[in-house]
């Protein structure tokens, strides 16, 4: 199970080595519940991704309001951690928060901006940017 997304944060903060950092950011991964086989369809495929990554976004009523429920998973272990960031940041959300948070300002916060390849920063950026629309669409 993924802590809430203040104590990822708050870890992050507190780990300054980079190697650290990277094993850190490998654990939430693995600490990502599995995407179930049948919800790893081409519609739920992130596209803009070097590795293969899914996202399942979904509603539940909570306490009588919607609230987004996410599920990932990438092939990477490390783009398996930044599944997990968007997991922990989005979940729990009404639709609307959602479509008002922009993913890429944690990903800049968590500093990994400058320690990433292109190609997976312009993949977590593909993910922020699906999990908008889907946001702004349930929102509707």
């Amino acid at each position: 199970m993924l802590p809430p997304i203040a104590t990822i944060i708050d870890n992050f903060e507190i780990v300054e080595d980079e190697d650290m950092r990277l094993e850190y950011l490998i654990e939430l991964g693995r600490a990502l519940p599995p995407l179930p086989e049948p919800l790893r369809t081409d519609a739920n495929r992130v596209h803009g991704c070097e590795s293969q990554v899914w996202i399942d976004t979904g509603v539940e009523e909570e306490g009588g309001a919607p609230r987004l429920r996410l599920q990932g998973f990438s092939d990477s272990v490390i783009v398996r951690g930044f599944v997990a960031l968007m997991v922990a940041l989005y979940t729990g959300k009404s639709p609307k928060e959602a479509a008002g948070i922009d993913g890429l300002d944690l990903f800049r916060q968590l500093h990994f901006g400058s320690h990433v390849t292109s190609k997976r920063s312009n993949g977590v950026r593909a993910m922020v940017e699906r999990i908008h629309r889907d946001a702004v669409r349930l929102a509707a």
